[in-house]
């Protein structure tokens, strides 16, 4: 106990968790393409066991796309970033929910919705990596 009382301490600080160059919105944009592209694949093929499938891959990739896109919100945007960039919180919101509407549905149009917000988060993130 006496050890870990005098024991030296050492300070430690970053301002993220790992290096901000692991952070890309890229990760987001594949999977909403491949949310995008099962829909459209869903529209020419009528047999229910590749619906099935198709679904199921649909709703994993958009899960995950809703993930690298709650990441990039929770781990790189910073303070500072959303004071530049006021609408991000929308934005990011806004992409969630058209990444949960493309997972529930096969309309194509709803996948890229959420890449239209998702190609803005893109933009957003690479003026954040300028500074």
């Amino acid at each position: 106990m006496l050890s870990r009382l005098f024991a030296p301490t050492v300070k430690v600080s970053a301002h993220c968790d790992l290096p901000c160059g692991v952070y890309d919105p890229a990760q987001a944009r594949i999977e909403a393409e491949s949310v995008k592209a099962v829909q459209e694949k869903m529209a020419g093929n009528d047999d229910p066991h590749f619906q099935a499938r198709a679904t199921v891959i649909k709703e994993q990739r958009a899960e995950l796309a809703k993930h690298h896109v709650s990441v990039l919100w929770s781990d790189y945007f910073k303070p500072p970033h959303f004071e530049k960039y006021p609408e991000l919180h929308q934005l990011v919101n806004d992409t969630l929910k058209a990444l949960s509407a493309a997972k529930a549905s096969t309309d194509p149009a709803t996948g890229q919705k959420a890449l239209d917000y998702i190609a803005q988060i893109d933009k957003i993130f690479w003026e954040t990596k300028k500074a």
